[in-house]
């Protein structure tokens, strides 16, 4: 029996196919879409038909979980092009769950003759291929991974705008201290230092230039300005086009195998030292420029007395977050405080009693601040700290607890007498913008605190610009 075509019913043959089918006006308004396409998309027939593209509704990712922007959905992009689309994969997300959902999407123009410049109708088919998608969850290895992962755009690579971050796991969080939110949109250059190494910078930019893999073993620093040591491996990734989209690192910390392959080495050249005094003399001498070497990273980063950060690691960190703050606009507290009378303390009772005291301070106050303040001690019985508050009230509370915490200190003698202490602090409530420094707002503290000695010491002074 020979078939005639015209005579199947093809909106039946629609409704009843396992797949989904959605069909566009040329404006991108849906004028039909199958039980199927209702089922898979989890929406209703009254929540789909005259939606178009641009309906704040859809939220569709590609396989690296980006975040499509409208125009490369699949109905923009065949309509755009006038090209048809073949088995692409692209994601929907619920915005309730989080949870992806995967198709395997083909599209296409149905030209209508009556319609002007050849448009027509959309046709969007799609399968669910969700189970064989999730069959690994790349994304929960990656984010349970030991090793720190980060991936960048591929453009722009030069600073101060790129390679901007878009994902980094959990392990980079523990390793840095800085959460996703305040690295997403920067450029892994924030991890640098002054002691990072130059050369192997430029090496990585020139892989980067050239879309090539490198491996290089890097210094980088925390949040908080701790120094460490990464061998990472970057490689480029590749978009459906062929092009370089993205770069990946993948970076194990080696501070201890570096600390280790120094201590295995001392003891080598330690060995070569009998055999060959020539060659005991070049090692002994390599040996003390690696451990001044170490000795002096420490120093330039850290206070020798009380073990906190020191003038020049408090005003790196600053400027950091001073930076973050600009971008995002948030208010930001910087005080300075010191000691009432330190040089009575001194001289009554001695200078060791009076290094006691900048420990017992230094330790009272540190363990107020969180892990993302910054906090240090600037010169003599001088310190400094900054940080993010969500209100002008929220900085009278934290300078009246460093106060508290000042006041709590007690220095025991041998006597059985004690010695305690106060403090006098001045600060600069801000919003960071770009018509500001940092020079200034320290300016500004630094004033407020001479103005709350003046003014009876043991107190507070915030004046806000």
């Amino acid at each position: 029996m020979k078939i005639d075509f015209n005579e199947l019913n093809l909106k039946t043959l629609l409704d009843n196919s396992i797949v989904g089918v959605v069909i566009h006006d040329w404006d991108t308004s849906i004028v039909y879409a199958n039980p199927r396409a209702m089922d898979l998309l989890e929406m209703s027939y009254d929540h789909l038909i005259g939606k178009t593209s641009y309906d704040p509704q859809w939220h569709f990712v590609d396989e690296q979980h980006r975040r499509l922007m409208v125009y490369e959905y699949p109905v923009n992009r065949v309509r755009k092009t006038n090209t048809t689309m073949v088995n692409e994969v692209f994601g929907k997300v619920n915005e309730e769950t989080g949870d992806v959902r995967w198709f395997l999407v083909n599209a296409y123009v149905e030209r209508q003759p009556n319609l002007p410049d050849g448009k027509g109708f959309i046709v969007v088919s799609f399968n669910d291929i969700t189970d064989r998608q999730n069959l690994f969850s790349y994304e929960h290895i990656l984010e349970h991974a030991g090793d720190v992962v980060i991936v960048t755009e591929a453009d722009p690579i030069e600073a101060p705008f790129g390679p901007k971050i878009v994902y980094v796991n959990k392990a980079f969080e523990k390793l840095t201290g800085y959460s996703r939110d305040e690295v997403i949109g920067e450029t892994p250059r924030i991890l640098q230092g002054q002691l990072t190494d130059i050369e192997a910078c430029r090496r990585i930019s020139r892989a980067l230039h050239e879309k090539t893999n490198i491996r290089e073993t890097l210094l980088n620093y925390s949040k908080t300005g701790k120094p460490y040591w990464l061998d990472m491996s970057i490689m480029p990734l590749f978009g459906r086009n062929g092009q370089v989209t993205h770069f990946a690192a993948i970076e194990h910390d080696v501070t201890e195998s570096v600390f280790n392959a120094q201590q295995l080495e001392r003891r080598n050249a330690e060995l070569r030292q009998i055999k060959d005094s020539l060659n005991k003399l070049v090692q002994e001498k390599t040996r003390q420029l690696r451990e001044a070497n170490i000795k002096l990273e420490q120093l330039a980063y850290y206070d020798a007395l009380t073990g906190v950060p020191n003038r020049r690691s408090f005003t790196d960190q600053l400027q950091k977050m001073f930076g973050f703050c600009v971008r995002n606009s948030y208010p930001l507290l910087v005080g300075i405080f010191d000691i009432d009378d330190f040089k009575y303390v001194n001289d009554t009772h001695g200078h060791g009693v009076g290094d006691e005291v900048l420990v017992q301070l230094a330790r009272a106050v540190d363990d107020q601040f969180r892990i993302e303040d910054v906090f240090g001690r600037i010169g003599g019985e001088e310190f400094a700290f900054a940080s993010i508050v969500k209100e002008r009230k929220a900085s009278d509370i934290l300078c009246a607890r460093v106060l508290s915490n000042a006041r709590s200190c007690r220095v025991e003698l041998a006597d059985g007498q004690h010695v305690s202490i106060t403090v006098s602090l001045g600060a600069c409530f801000v919003v960071p913008s770009n018509g500001i420094d940092t020079d200034k707002v320290m300016q500004v503290a630094d004033r407020d605190l001479y103005e709350a000695k003046r003014s009876g010491k043991n107190r507070f002074v915030i004046s806000q610009c």
